[in-house]
């Protein structure tokens, strides 16, 4: 019989799983119906602004129009060079942030748990941080004998920095008492690196590589510009030579959702190492019922010449 019978509390908490689930799938819909409308009339006053020659004190008549880039797109997708300077593009950005993820991890750690890894190396690279990796490009060009290795090294640099500072501040951000622990179990140096540096770190590392991702696109597009032969990068600018303003603007567009995927990608795999930490969703808040509170009694103010009156709680009150 008991066996039969629910508990007291499930059937009110599968309704308000059922409740809170429906509210998030719906919250979820109309987000991404909010995100489309905002693209949708973006590109309609584009559009608008660019159709009616519009020259206030911004002149839009030199713009083309959101028809005439989807067009050149169009145009573009058929052709096996765009295909080629994407994947040109992507090669040397992934090739460029993975030997800047490995390094700026190695180095980060190196030097926030070494003092002698930290006095030989900060200083160098303290000094040499603030320098644009788009101004390195004079330094590639004097020690690569391609153009290809000058802007792998141009990207690399750029993504280096963000990962290394990152993870230095979140390796030295660990609390101590976890290493101590494992020292305490029995634990030698390369066990308290992989159960507890590298997994503490890890959140503020993943942080460092989002920011690097960035930096990269946009150093790899400067690199391209400046001395590459292929790539997006490249091709925009040739665009802007001839002076073919909607294939300029087809390849910002290829620059921005090859960013975006490569952004996401990062996102999700960091997502993905780190699912025991706690999140918070991008869902509505439950509503928080509030108690009703009794009103505090308010002494009645004492008449001249008599005492005021206590109440219980004050005669009890030392």
């Amino acid at each position: 019989m008991s066996a039969r019978r629910p508990l007291a509390g499930r059937p009110f908490a599968g309704r308000l799983l059922a409740r809170r689930s429906f509210a998030g799938r719906s919250f979820v819909r109309w987000s991404f119906v909010r995100r489309v409308l905002s693209v949708l009339a973006a590109l309609g006053l584009w559009q608008l602004l660019t159709a009616l020659d519009v020259s206030l004190w911004l002149r839009f008549e030199q713009f083309p129009t959101v028809v005439d880039i989807a067009r050149a797109f169009g145009d573009r997708l058929g052709d096996d060079t765009y295909w080629q300077d994407v994947t040109d593009s992507l090669s040397r950005i992934v090739t460029g942030f993975a030997l800047a993820s490995v390094l700026g991890i190695v180095v980060g750690t190196a030097i926030a748990r070494s003092a002698l890894a930290a006095d030989l190396l900060d200083p160098v690279l303290e000094v040499v941080r603030p320098v644009p990796a788009i101004a390195l490009v004079p330094v590639a060009i004097l020690l690569f004998p391609s153009n290809e290795q000058g802007i792998v090294f141009i990207t690399c640099a750029a993504a280096f920095f963000p990962v290394m500072v990152s993870t230095r501040h979140a390796v030295r951000a660990l609390t101590p008492v976890w290493e101590e622990a494992v020292l305490t179990m029995g634990g030698g140096r390369w066990r308290v690196l992989a159960s507890v540096v590298l997994p503490g770190a890890l959140p503020g590392i993943l942080g460092g590589l989002s920011v690097g991702i960035g930096v990269s696109w946009i150093c790899v597009i400067s690199a391209e510009m400046i001395s590459g032969e292929y790539g997006v990068g490249y091709r925009t600018w040739q665009d802007y030579t001839v002076v073919d303003y909607p294939g300029v603007f087809v390849g910002m567009v290829t620059i921005g959702v090859l960013g975006r995927l490569t952004s996401t990608a990062v996102e999700l795999l960091g997502r993905r190492l780190t699912r025991w930490l706690p999140r918070t969703e991008s869902r509505p808040a439950a509503p928080v019922r509030r108690r009703a509170v009794p009103p505090v009694p308010v002494p009645a103010p004492a008449a001249e010449g008599r005492l005021p009156v206590r109440t219980a709680q004050e005669r009890v009150r030392p």
